[in-house]
């Protein structure tokens, strides 16, 4: 326990350092990052010696916005690759005939390459569980803007991904926020 307490001892000395609005700046990019995220983002802040709700606020904030960003570009690209496969179908005029364009990076008679299988596991897991099932289960395997994007990417509403995902960024954050604030009150009490 000992170390711990020297970590966070250490930890608490290194961020005094910096201003307030920094601080705050710090935990909210922690959080953005994949794989670090709202969890460990509100754990660096409370450790760090923030307001339990304060630290949970900045991070689990700092994660959405991660997420809305990865939602909202994902989604205009999605919009973007299917209206040009309309495009490249669609019969253009020639002369009187009418041709069908094929699809570059295909070739006729050949069939669409099939789904990986990583893509066919995804699309069980999102049919068994769906979207809530996908963005609360989701952060035991994979990073939320991991999540979201292949959610968008699968044809998922934006804004019900953006629901789903932040209803998950809250409790988990929130949890971690909880232990975190539990792991302190012990060592201190140590």
């Amino acid at each position: 326990m000992n170390s711990t307490s020297n970590f966070i001892e250490s930890l608490q000395d290194l961020i005094v350092q910096v201003p307030d609005l920094v601080q705050f700046l710090i935990v909210g990019a922690v959080a953005m990052v994949p794989f670090l995220e709202g969890e460990l983002a509100a754990t660096l802040g409370v450790w760090a010696g923030f307001n339990p709700v304060a630290a949970f606020a900045v991070a689990a904030a700092g994660n959405f916005l991660s997420v809305f960003a990865v939602v909202t570009f994902g989604s205009r690209a999605r919009e973007a690759i299917i209206a040009r496969r309309a495009r490249a179908k669609a019969p253009v005029a020639s002369g009187g005939a009418v041709l069908v364009q094929e699809q570059p990076d295909s070739v006729a008679g050949e069939p669409a390459k099939p789904e990986s299988k990583g893509r066919q596991r995804f699309r069980r897991f999102l049919v068994r569980f769906g979207v809530p099932g996908a963005s609360l289960l989701g952060p035991l395997a994979l990073p939320t803007q991991f999540t979201s994007a292949m959610l968008v990417a699968s044809g998922v509403s934006r804004r019900w991904v953006l629901l789903w995902q932040g209803i998950a960024i809250v409790i988990w954050t929130g949890l971690t926020t909880l232990v975190a604030t539990g792991v302190l009150a012990l060592i201190a009490t140590a």
